[in-house]
């Protein structure tokens, strides 16, 4: 199957086709022929992931997927959240990023934090939402150059270094977007197998 991922994110495209494998040939926004920057206006990821994948269909007509992630932690009650791209303002910086979160948490003993993805998937005109979480820490300077985002700051639980110590296949043990993709692929696998079809109601949502 092939769907247009709607992100102009080159980490996020190389992720998200790393989780999918061989079940899903991504199409990338630009090779779509959409170059515009969908905005992501909304209050909650779902609404945001909804927004982008509503506006490349409506712009191709084809069948396609969007996600929003956030990173969410306790003791800023939930901040960055949907605006953890945009945590420190514009233009967008990971850096900027990163330095404010530190800086707002240098007083907090509770470090904990969630990296949350909600996918929307768009076929045949309805929509499906998938989410994927990892539980994990803010440590309190930054570890490893890989990744993106604030992964040089964040130890998933049951590991010792942070996203941006670790290479793919070992940040996709834990990844909050794997777990989200994997939910994905299961719905697409029963699509493909006949075992599965979509019923009348224009949501449905996995978790994992």
């Amino acid at each position: 199957m092939t769907l247009i991922f709607a992100s102009s994110n080159a980490h996020k495209l190389h992720e998200m086709q790393s989780a999918l494998g061989n079940v899903v040939e991504l199409v990338s926004l630009r090779d779509a022929g959409i170059h515009v920057d969908i905005p992501e206006p909304h209050e909650t990821l779902e609404e945001n992931a909804s927004e982008k994948s509503g506006v490349t269909h409506q712009l191709t007509g084809k069948n396609c997927f969007s996600e929003d992630t956030g990173l969410e932690v306790e003791a800023l009650d939930g901040a960055p959240g949907v605006r953890s791209a945009r945590y420190a303002g514009e233009p967008k910086s990971g850096d900027e990023n990163i330095k404010k979160l530190l800086n707002n948490l240098q007083s907090k003993a509770n470090r904990n934090a969630r990296f949350r993805t909600v996918i929307s998937l768009r076929i045949d005109s309805q929509e499906y939402l998938f989410e994927g979480i990892c539980e994990g820490r803010i440590i309190h300077q930054r570890k490893g150059s890989g990744g993106f985002g604030y992964d040089s700051v964040f130890v998933p639980n049951g590991a010792s270094k942070t996203f941006g110590e670790m290479n793919l296949e070992e940040k996709n043990k834990y990844s909050h977007r794997r777990k989200a993709a994997d939910q994905l692929i299961l719905f697409l696998q029963h699509l493909n197998s006949h075992q599965f079809k979509p019923n009348a109601e224009n949501q449905d949502r996995c978790s994992q």
